[in-house]
């Protein structure tokens, strides 16, 4: 993706993130599709492609995306799985805006829906049974736990910064009416601090809480968007990607992630430094993977990420407003459609509809997505892209 402004996103949806809420991936995909025809005066008829997340409690299902089409009414031209986790949302506006300039279709339903909170997760198997199930790694909190012990023992953690960063996102959240409501609740860098180690030192406050919700988007080319009439419109400008991280290095340093490879590659993409970024929505399954986010993109030097964060007002009226919805970590990750909420959040910034979390001058926006936890030795998915201002 070269620095034009060729393909455009045209509109977005999000339903509300609930604990438990009941409601199938189709339904809550289905609610996001009503809203995106809304808000675009676009019908079915006009949809011939759609990029579809993979999720935790649907895609043991083979068929997922036909079926999906089906509960939609639609018979698009192209149909794209993406099996990239959190990252999926992101990566499935780059592969539509790809399908477009090759001609396979006009105009594409990007959407990510789970409903893990209320369905059985699916297995995910792999080297898990040999390696990790056996002494306990069973999930994202013990990866998680240990990277970020590991990240104290080379540079020390200042559970001050993650202390700010986690008020932060919560008062945020508390401006969000989509976030869940159980997380919606005042939040003290004391209350932080007091609560439980969950994997030491990671904290529960540290840890997002799996929730079931959907999003989704509208991408066309600029040229179309035109001649449908639709006035509102951002770019995506910059995109960089990597799988699988340093998995064939045996002791690759797990506090070094593949952003500092999809980072750099986006902000040239876009013509662009870390200095010029308005604001940022990165992916938040965990507060620690925030400082080695901005530290591995380049917004400060690797280890200081702790002071960085300290230094920085990431408030929605800061320098650089951070995850203006609260987060993940405080509006609730639906499943693997985590990641399409920070990124539907920048979309509605840019767009001047976020109320009274609005940010003043959302001319760009950086997001990340992230794909497989780091088991130890490696990260599995990173990207990041950058949005600008028609």
């Amino acid at each position: 993706m070269s620095k034009r402004k060729d393909i455009a996103i045209v509109g977005y949806g999000e339903t509300r993130v609930v604990l438990k809420g009941g409601r199938s991936s189709y339904e809550l995909a289905a609610e996001v599709f009503e809203q995106v025809l809304a808000q675009t005066g676009l019908s079915p008829k006009d949809i011939d492609g759609i990029s579809i997340g993979e999720t935790m409690s649907e895609t043991g299902n083979p068929f997922w995306g036909v079926y999906m089409c089906e509960m939609l009414g639609l018979s698009p031209t192209w149909m794209q799985v993406n099996g990239l986790g959190g990252a999926s949302s992101i990566g499935g506006i780059a592969r539509a805006a790809a399908a477009i300039r090759d001609g396979l279709c006009t105009t594409v339903f990007v959407v990510a829906a789970d409903a893990q909170s209320s369905s059985r997760p699916t297995e995910q198997g792999a080297q898990r049974y040999e390696f990790q199930y056996p002494m306990g790694l069973r999930g994202p909190v013990g990866a998680f736990g240990l990277l970020s012990q590991r990240y104290r023992h080379q540079y020390g953690l200042n559970d001050a910064a993650l202390a700010k960063l986690a008020v932060t996102q919560r008062n945020h959240a508390l401006m969000n009416p989509n976030g869940c409501d159980k997380l919606r609740v005042p939040l003290t860098e004391a209350q932080y601090l007091a609560s439980k180690y969950v994997s030491e030192p990671l904290r529960m406050l540290d840890s997002v809480m799996v929730c079931d919700g959907g999003n989704g988007l509208i991408v066309t080319s600029t040229e179309n968007a035109k001649r449908l009439g639709l006035r509102k419109m951002i770019h995506p400008t910059g995109y960089g990607e990597i799988v699988n991280f340093r998995g064939a290095e045996p002791l690759a340093d797990i506090t070094v992630s593949g952003f500092s490879v999809a980072g750099p590659k986006a902000l040239a993409q876009a013509g662009m430094t870390p200095k010029d970024v308005r604001m940022i929505m990165p992916y938040d399954d965990f507060l620690i993977a925030l400082v080695i986010t901005l530290e591995d993109i380049g917004f400060c030097a690797k280890g200081k990420g702790c002071d960085f964060v300290l230094a920085t007002d990431f408030t929605h009226k800061g320098t650089l407003p951070l995850n203006t919805s609260g987060g993940q970590i405080s509006a609730g990750q639906p499943g693997l459609a985590g990641g399409g909420l920070n990124l539907v959040e920048g979309i509605r910034q840019m767009f001047g509809e976020a109320g009274e979390r609005q940010v003043s001058d959302p001319r760009n926006c950086m997001v990340t997505g992230i794909g497989v936890i780091p088991y130890g030795r490696n990260w599995g998915v990173s990207n990041v892209m950058i949005m600008e201002q028609a």
